[in-house]
This record gives structure tokens, C-alpha cells and sequence, in this order.
């Protein structure tokens, strides 16, 4: 029998010889005789950058001489392509809009082979940045979707930029030049809603604003207040409450509406949500309804439909906004992406039995 081949001390060179020769060289194999860690010579392999040049080469050299071959099946693991993105969204208590966002985004991700990750946060949160950090490193996305609000936390759109992870943006109050952003005409959309109840004869219309931090927000209360300006309506400062996009905030803003000495005859609220809480206070107070008060909403959510009376509300495109801010984020991960804005989304008003003429309005008191 031979002699067995004495053991080798740690941290001894690899030489080549037999014993490499008749086994697969592996990644260890590599970073000994190239004298960096196992991370370096992934990273020259995946072609990543943050590398020194003169490391690169050194690696390769290496790689040449012990005719190392990747096994494929671990450079897909750790090379830069997951073919995964992320949807990094408010773990808000109403369903409603996030049901919307998560379809649309999934759907784009199916038609290409994508996967679609889920990350909820908790608005606020100070340690937002590091959260979505951690996300996108244990998750290797490739890009994130952020709907509303989150894309107005300056803090994830930050990290994200730091991290160099492209990102769609869904209703941005401030839309960034260099990212994708999708929106809709919010601002038309509830122009035309007042207008419609203005042109029902009502003349005392409240408003419920929705969630400051969201950027529809504004836009919406916009449309609302060029309405009344355009028909010489002054607006009321009572007349305005500050709610949240939620049921409570809807039905403390309606309280407050309908406490008031001369009660608004509608109320136009920032979303359906509030528009609900609206018409449970009114039957609460024993109002009736449609005949003492209209009330519109906003997104036609599937709530809308399902109350009573059928709320008169816009229908916003969410889901197809969402499908449109996954498809184009992987079409700029892909190398196929253009840079032409992408033109906001129309919306339409849906007219239903929440809002009637003025004509048919109770006077209070009856």
C-alpha cells in the first residue's frame, strides 16, 4: 500500500496535484488558493460589483487554474436575478384597497414569471428604514411596489435608493422623477363628484378629507373645493373634518357634521369607508335615508354596492393601476422599460341611490 498523503495544517496553500485533479474543485477550494473569503469569489462569479479590480482579477486567475466550474444550480441561489419583487404595504385594519393592490401586482408577476413577496408595516414606525432593509436583503427582491402611502415615507424610498432596489410607486403625493409612479385623476374625478351633487340643487355640502399622509388626500379635497369655487360656493371651514380613510373616522366626522345648527345636506367623503361610517351615524340619528341626506363616497370598493342605500361613489382603477406598477417595474428590471411618464388613470362616477335632489330632501326636524 502507498503512503496516505500526510494531512495539511490550516491555513497551508492548496497545490495542485492529484488529489484536485480527481475531485470537483469546489468555492473553498477557490477562496484558499485566492487567499479571500468565500463571499469575494461569489461575488466575482455573479459578476457583483463593490469588488477591487485587482481582487477581481486575482479571482479569475484562480478560477482558470483550477478550471473551476459553478455549479448552476447555486449560482442561481446566490447570483443577483431572484426573479422576485416585493410589495411593501400598510398593514392598515380596512381590506379593501390592499386586496386590490395585492391582485393586481400578483397578476402581472404570474403573466411573467415572477414572485411576489409581502411585507406590511405599521404606519408610523421609526425604525421603518431598517425594516424594509431587512426586507429587501433576506428577501432578494429586485424591486419593490410601493402602494400608497408607504411611497411617501421618505424613509423606505431612501433605503430603497441607497440599496439601489428600482421601485413602483402607487398614488404618490410627490411623485420622484427617476422611479415609476401611477396615479389616477383624483382631483377630476371628485370635482365631477361635487359637481353632480351641485348640480342636484344641494348648495350646503360637507366634506370628510382622507388620511394627510396619503397623497390622494389633497388632490381629492382639490377637486372638491374647485367644484364649489366654480359655482360661486364659498366654502364653509365647518363644513370641512379632517378623517383617517377608516369606519370610526367617518362616523366621528359625520357626528360632527350633523351637529351642526344648518347640517350639510350631503356629505362627500374621501373614500367609501368614511362614506359608510357617514350612513351609519345617519341611521343611528334615525335619519332617513336617501331622503335626509346624500351621501358619495370614492374607489367603489365592493362595500359600496352592498350598503344601504347603494352608495353613489368613483370608481378607481386599483387593481389595473397595480398591474400597471408591477408590469412596468419588471419590464425596467428586464432592460425593456421606457421613459415616458405613465398618464394617470381615468376613473369614472357611478351613480347609485345614495344621492338624490335636493327636491327630495326632509327638511330636518320632519
Amino acid at each position: 500500500m502507498g503512503a496516505m498523503p500526510a494531512p495539511q495544517k490550516p491555513g497551508t496553500k492548496l497545490a495542485p496535484g492529484p488529489e484536485t485533479s480527481r475531485r470537483k474543485v469546489t468555492i473553498f477550494d477557490v477562496a484558499e488558493r485566492a487567499g479571500v473569503s468565500i463571499k469575494t469569489v461569489s461575488r466575482v462569479v455573479n459578476n457583483e460589483a463593490n469588488v477591487r479590480e485587482k481582487t477581481r482579477e486575482k479571482v479569475l486567475g484562480v478560477v482558470r487554474e483550477l478550471q473551476y466550474k459553478p455549479n448552476a444550480a447555486a449560482r442561481e441561489l446566490s447570483g443577483r436575478r431572484s426573479r422576485t419583487i416585493g410589495l411593501v404595504y400598510e398593514n392598515a385594519e380596512e381590506f379593501n384597497y390592499t386586496n386590490a393592490v395585492l391582485n393586481g401586482a400578483l397578476g402581472a408577476c404570474e403573466a411573467r414569471g415572477y414572485s411576489l413577496l409581502l411585507c406590511p408595516l405599521n404606519l408610523p414606525n421609526p425604525d421603518i428604514g431598517e425594516r424594509v432593509r431587512g426586507f429587501a436583503t433576506q428577501a432578494r427582491v429586485e424591486g419593490i411596489v410601493l402602494p400608497a402611502p408607504v411611497g411617501d415615507v421618505v424613509e423606505v424610498t431612501g433605503a430603497l435608493k441607497d440599496m439601489r432596489i428600482p421601485f413602483a410607486a402607487i398614488a404618490p403625493r410627490d411623485p420622484l422623477p427617476a422611479e415609476i409612479n401611477i396615479g389616477c385623476k383624483d382631483e377630476q374625478a371628485t370635482f365631477s363628484l361635487t359637481e353632480y351633487l351641485i348640480g342636484q340643487g344641494h348648495r350646503s355640502i360637507g366634506y370628510i378629507k382622507g388620511h394627510p399622509e396619503h397623497g390622494a388626500s389633497a388632490k381629492r379635497f382639490s377637486g372638491y373645493r374647485r367644484a364649489l369655487e366654480k359655482h360661486g360656493l364659498a366654502i364653509a371651514p365647518g363644513l370641512v373634518r379632517q378623517g383617517y380613510f377608516d369606519f370610526d373616522s367617518g362616523k366621528t366626522c359625520a357626528a360632527e357634521l350633523l351637529d351642526l345648527p344648518e347640517p350639510p345636506t350631503a356629505i362627500v367623503a374621501g373614500n367609501d369607508d368614511m362614506a359608510a361610517g357617514v350612513l351609519f351615524e345617519a341611521r343611528e340619528r334615525g335619519l332617513p335615508l336617501p331622503g335626509r341626506l346624500s351621501v358619495v363616497g370614492f374607489d367603489d370598493t365592493r362595500i359600496a354596492s352592498r350598503l344601504w342605500p347603494p352608495l353613489t361613489t368613483v370608481r378607481q382603477p386599483i387593481l389595473q393601476m397595480a398591474e400597471t406598477a408591477a408590469r412596468l417595474l419588471i419590464d425596467r428590471l428586464n432592460g425593456e422599460a421606457t421613459d415616458a411618464p405613465q398618464e394617470p388613470f381615468d376613473c369614472e362616477v357611478v351613480i347609485r341611490e345614495s344621492a338624490v335632489p335636493l327636491t327630495g330632501i326632509v327638511p330636518a326636524g320632519c
